[in-house]
């Protein structure tokens, strides 16, 4: 599929099962995976139709979908091992889709030999559409990205709820994210804060992030000091950032946090 062949995938997929299900779930639409992990019927239903366009386009990669991982730890083992493979998120954000906040985002990476090499992130209530392929740019709506340099207040931000309000050294307290991978990590891109901290590390969260924050000169990497790499084994946890040295910076700092 072409790359803007997947963007559309994103959008009819969206205004088919989950526009019309914003602001307007019924109560039985609602359901827990686990102690606050929220899913709805829109992201049952979204993977599907998403994961089925892309196995008819593809099918000898292997498609990960949170849901379908949810149900089937297996998918997890063969992803990880894939030489050609994609993650999808059908509604990332889901508590915020619940509480009925515009804050959420259909999300979709495209992996070959460990490395994402296309992700598409549409945030459709916002109707504002995230396109990155590797070596050739971010961007926003058509609109070439390039991460604005940082001025001389550094802004953290986590998802982590016991990290707010926490100061690495110097800098300044940690404040809460927009919690929604598919809006942190353009919001990053765009110059809204200069680095995250993320203690859930799952691929369909980060992978289609990564590389709009690459291409768009950031950098993302693990507590431990190595590149962000979406099939290795999950790490402890993750930092966007908006370049290198940031990167540098926060990753020495990261030790002083609680709970590590």
């Amino acid at each position: 599929m072409e790359t803007d062949d997947v963007l559309t995938l994103l959008k009819d997929v969206a205004a088919e099962v989950i526009d019309p299900r914003f602001r307007a779930l019924a109560s039985e639409e609602i359901s827990h995976k686990g102690p606050g992990d929220l899913v709805t019927v829109a992201d049952r239903e979204a993977e599907v139709l998403i994961t089925d366009a892309l196995v008819a386009a593809y099918p000898d990669a292997v498609v990960l979908g949170e849901e379908a991982a949810s149900a089937d730890a297996s998918v997890l083992q063969r992803y990880a091992g894939a030489e050609h493979a994609f993650t999808v998120d059908p509604v990332d954000g889901t508590k915020n889709f619940v509480s009925g906040s515009p804050d959420h985002a259909v999300m979709v990476a495209e992996l070959k030999a460990g490395e994402v090499v296309r992700s598409w992130i549409w945030q459709p209530q916002h109707r504002v559409a995230y396109v990155a392929e590797h070596g050739a740019g971010a961007w926003r709506d058509g609109e070439r990205l390039v991460r604005p340099p940082h001025g001389e207040v550094v802004r953290g931000v986590t998802s982590r709820r016991t990290w707010i309000g926490r100061a690495l050294g110097t800098l300044r307290a940690l404040e809460l994210t927009w919690v929604c991978c598919g809006v942190d990590y353009p919001r990053l891109v765009e110059g809204a804060a200069d680095y995250a901290l993320y203690a859930g590390t799952k691929p369909w969260d980060h992978a289609p992030g990564s590389l709009l924050l690459t291409e768009a000169g950031g950098f993302v990497g693990t507590f431990g000091g190595a590149p962000y790499r979406p099939q290795a084994p999950e790490p402890r946890g993750l930092i966007a950032a908006a370049d290198r040295a940031t990167y540098d910076l926060v990753q020495g700092l990261v030790p002083s946090l609680p709970g590590l």
